[in-house]
This record gives C-alpha cells, sequence and structure tokens, in this order.
C-alpha cells in the first residue's frame, strides 16, 4: 500500500484499526508514534548498488487506554510528513510494530482494517548466483543503481 492509497482509504474511514498477520488487532489504543521516510542503500550478493525508499510508520501499544487516534488525525500526520520531509505519495509502506520482538510489515487494506503482511527475504541477484528466478517474483520499493560488476558472480568468487 502507498501514501496515496492510505490517504484516500482514511478520508472516508470512521476509525482505524490494524490486522496483525495472525487475525487478531493491534489494541485500539495503539499510537502512531512516528511517520517517517527511510531510505536504504546497500549491495546486493551480486555486487549491484541498490536503493529501497518507503515511507515507515510506528505502531506503538501503550497503557494508555483512553487513547484513540481518529482517522482525520493521521491523515494529518501523513500530510504534514509528505510536505515536511519530502515523502512521495507512491511509496510503499512499511509498519514497524512490537509484539514479542519489533516486527517489520507490508501494509494492505482489507475494506475494514489495515492488514499488517509479512515481509519475506530475498535474493536479489539470482541471475548473478545461479539461483532460478521465476517470473512471478517481484520486489516491491528496490531500485537498481548501474555499476561495473566485473561480469558477475563466479564460482569462489565470494559473492553469494
Amino acid at each position: 500500500m502507498t501514501l496515496r492509497e492510505i490517504k484516500t482509504q482514511l478520508k472516508t474511514a470512521k476509525n482505524i484499526s490494524f490486522q496483525l498477520p495472525d487475525g487478531s488487532l493491534v489494541p485500539a489504543h495503539f499510537h502512531v508514534t512516528e511517520v517517517g521516510k527511510v531510505v536504504k542503500d546497500f549491495i546486493d550478493c551480486g555486487g549491484t548498488v541498490r536503493q529501497e525508499k518507503v515511507a515507515n510508520f510506528q505502531l506503538w501499544n501503550a497503557d494508555d487506554y483512553d487513547h484513540r487516534i481518529h482517522p482525520e488525525k493521521l491523515l494529518h500526520i501523513i500530510e504534514l510528513s509528505e510536505k515536511t520531509l519530502g515523502l512521495e505519495e507512491d511509496l510503499n509502506i512499511e509498519v514497524e510494530y512490537q509484539g514479542a520482538t519489533i516486527g517489520k510489515y507490508g501494509l494492505d487494506y482489507n475494506g475494514e482494517s489495515f492488514v499488517l503482511t509479512t515481509k519475506q527475504t530475498d535474493c536479489l541477484a539470482k541471475d548473478n548466483c545461479g539461483v532460478p528466478v521465476y517470473a512471478e517474483e517481484k520486489v516491491e520499493g528496490l531500485t537498481s543503481l548501474p555499476i561495473s560488476n566485473g561480469g558477475g558472480c563466479t564460482p569462489g568468487g565470494g559473492c553469494c
């Protein structure tokens, strides 16, 4: 889900709820403690320099049981973040939420609740490492930056 998509949902929503991957709901008295832009520059195992940009929301569950965030308040926070931090509307949203550990989730909407979706690690250089690449695979939010990698991975080359 992108910032544009969540703003569209918030404009007509009566309340906000977040559903965890196991189907349970984040307690209704959660706080959105951060809305930010995370930029990650990295080199994959095939030597390609990449950049990932996401809008980051941090949900926090406290003992403040009287606190409820309303759709118009979250919409205001997002719009202020776009203006102040230069967030682009097409950025995908990543959500941080602490259960037993801090988890990072994707975000979707099921018509009733915002759904925290599981994220997976992946090899981004399958073509260089001899790992089969399947046409249906897609990694959102990543861009490759062109650099010379000396012809890719070679056996014993240490790139994978």
